[in-house]
């Protein structure tokens, strides 16, 4: 039987799991406010009123990448003129000003170096919570991941082990981009395939890690390719329960080397897509709004459409920013606790595994 709006919305109410057809439903309906309200009202049988942040900070230490993604905006080889590495002693002090001015967690991601010895990401694990030993650290993507057991010649577990004794917290949800090979093959070949991805963070959940959950949408994927991408998380949440939290990345073309007859995302995709996130990922605790790719008043809004998180203060992005998104660097904690109130929320600090701090 084919789904409609309507079969959907008894399903939601009867608490029962929507399928692929039914999320496609969703995509081809152009009634955004009942989708919105029927995420509304799953977030807030999850969530309450609250709408958490964090106070973080973003490191990116280098934009050398031997990855050559053509969505990616961010990634240098080593001649080109802005190609850049910090020094351990930089990101250190990053990390140490972060947990000064009140940070919780540290989010480090980058360009996978050509010539940096895994020994490198472990002195720097160690150095960051020796100097900021209050601060809990997130970092290295699945892709990273890999490519530190390869250049280490150790198992993902070996890795992970190593990792997790200098430091690591936790894993950030990037590189999963869209989890059908074919579209992969397109946007970033050199890449690891959708299977390894989600093999490193079942690996990462099997070790106890808590890892996060992304998608990168607006691009040459379709709507079918999003909902597959969606239902592979699903299954892997139902096997492991590990992932804290889906955050969709609404693709940033200004400055992309992939050339398309497109904007981008519409403040309508985005808010759609939000909403089935929260709809489909019934065993996802917590649903994102990346401000710095929506803007914030799209991120705004979203807390209407199912959204529970606004991210944090981030400091300083540069990979987004890279692609050409006009969000501020950084949003003040005064700035997120008034854009949560406008929207009728409760905002909570809460800790990078979602532990609330303080409600304000």
């Amino acid at each position: 039987m084919m789904s409609t709006l309507s079969i959907i919305n008894q399903k939601i109410h009867a608490g029962e799991r929507l399928t692929e057809e039914d999320a496609l439903t969703l995509y081809a309906s152009n009634d955004l406010l009942t989708i919105g309200d029927l995420a509304a009202l799953i977030n807030e049988r999850k969530n309450g009123k609250n709408v958490y942040f964090n106070v973080n900070r973003h490191i990116n230490p280098t934009n050398l990448c031997v990855n050559r993604c053509t969505f990616c905006a961010f990634s240098r080889t080593a001649d080109a003129g802005d190609a850049y590495t910090l020094a351990l002693d930089q990101m250190v002090g990053k990390a140490v000003a972060a947990e000064a001015e009140g940070a919780t967690e540290v989010h480090i991601v980058g360009g996978l170096h050509p010539t940096l010895s895994f020994d490198f990401y472990l002195e720097l694990l160690r150095e960051i919570r020796t100097n900021a030993p209050t601060l809990h650290i997130k970092a290295f993507t699945s892709v990273e991941i890999d490519y530190l057991a390869r250049i280490s010649s150790l198992s993902v577990e070996q890795t992970l082990a190593k990792l997790i004794e200098a430091g690591l917290g936790s894993m950030p949800g990037g590189g999963a981009e869209i989890l059908v090979d074919e579209v992969r093959q397109k946007i970033c070949p050199e890449k690891i395939d959708s299977n390894r991805w989600l093999e490193i963070h079942r690996i990462a959940h099997n070790t106890g890690l808590k890892t996060n959950s992304t998608m990168l949408y607006g691009h040459v994927e379709t709507v079918a390719d999003r909902v597959r991408h969606l239902a592979r998380l699903r299954e892997l949440q139902d096997e492991t329960g590990g992932f804290q939290v889906f955050i969709p990345l609404a693709w940033q073309p200004e400055n992309s080397p992939l050339k398309l007859d497109t904007k981008g995302t519409s403040g309508l995709d985005d808010l759609k897509t939000l909403a089935i996130a929260r709809l489909f990922l019934d065993n996802f605790p917590h649903l994102k709004a990346y401000w710095i790719m929506l803007g914030e008043k799209i991120a705004q809004v979203s807390l209407s459409f199912g959204v529970d998180d606004l991210d944090g203060t981030v400091v300083e992005e540069k990979i987004g920013h890279d692609g050409g998104a006009d969000s501020p660097q950084t949003l003040s904690l005064d700035r997120i606790i008034k854009l949560i109130r406008v929207a009728g929320k409760i905002p909570v600090e809460r800790d990078t595994l979602y532990n609330p701090i303080r409600s304000f």
